[in-house]
Order: structure tokens, then sequence, then C-alpha cells
């Protein structure tokens, strides 16, 4: 009986710990590109509102832009930040995307298209929670490199 009352107490735990931490996590929110601050590469798109919120004892990850064209896009993702890769839905350049937690400010961002990395990237939130810049680099549809710095501020 004891055994069980301590199992069941750490599960509760682990639980409160999850939820705490999505509600702590300084990425979690609407985040607005800021165009003056950053360095977007020549053809590449634009992510303008990135939204992470709760999606159960998920992560969800909705990215609404522009591509080189100009056409509006709209990506979604769902997972946790795990390091382990989840299915990205309406993004022409991955199929799967993972994030990992580097430390309480800052994840590690990659993305695969039929299983090759297209994308790696950092996303740091500023000490304050007010401004976050995600550095990527990765090779475009036509094989071209790049590297893009993008700035968003807390809407």
């Amino acid at each position: 009986m004891k055994a069980r009352t301590i199992v069941l107490a750490l599960a509760l735990f682990l639980v409160a710990t999850a939820v705490g931490y999505a509600k702590t996590n300084p990425n979690m929110g609407t985040w607005k590109l800021n165009e003056a601050k950053s360095k977007i590469a020549a053809g590449s798109p634009k992510n303008h509102t990135v939204v992470y919120e709760e999606s159960g004892a998920d992560i969800k990850v909705t990215v609404d832009g522009t591509d080189a064209a100009g056409n509006a896009t709209h990506s979604e993702w769902t997972g946790k930040f795990d390091g382990k890769y989840y299915p990205v839905t309406g993004d022409p350049t991955s199929d799967e995307r993972s994030y990992r937690t580097i430390n309480n400010h800052t994840l590690a961002l990659t993305g695969r298209k039929a299983g090759k990395v297209t994308l790696t990237g950092r996303i740091a939130v500023s000490a304050n929670g007010k401004t976050r810049t995600v550095t990527t680099t990765g090779t475009d549809a036509n094989g071209k490199k790049f590297r893009t710095t993008a700035v968003y501020d807390k809407a």
C-alpha cells in the first residue's frame, strides 16, 4: 500500500511539473517578426507570426508567413521539446521537425524532408521574455545554402 501511494504521488508530481513547465516556458505565446532587427536571407520565406501553445501534454507551434514569392504560408507542428522528430504540415521544406531544450531560454531546432536535414537552428528568448531570436542555417529547394536571423517581439 505504501509503495502504491509513493508511485501515485510521484506520477502526480511529474504531471504537475510538465504542466508548470509549459506555463512558465518563455517560448509560449504569440511572437511577431520584427523585420527591422532581422536579417532574412534573400529569397527566404518570412515567418510573420509564430504561436507556441499547449496542446494536451504536447506543445503546438503554428507559423504564418510568406514564401519567397510573397504567397501566404501556414504550417503546424505538435510534439515535445525532447529532440525527437514529429510531423509538420504545411511546410514545403520539411515534413518533420525536432525541438530540443538546451536551457530554459534556448531551444535547438532541426527540420527534415524525406529523412534529409534541410534546416538547423537555435531559438533564444531574452532574459526578460520580450524578444526571441531565431538563427537558422540550411539549404533551400535549389541547393543554395542560407543563414537567417529572425528577431521576434512578444505580442
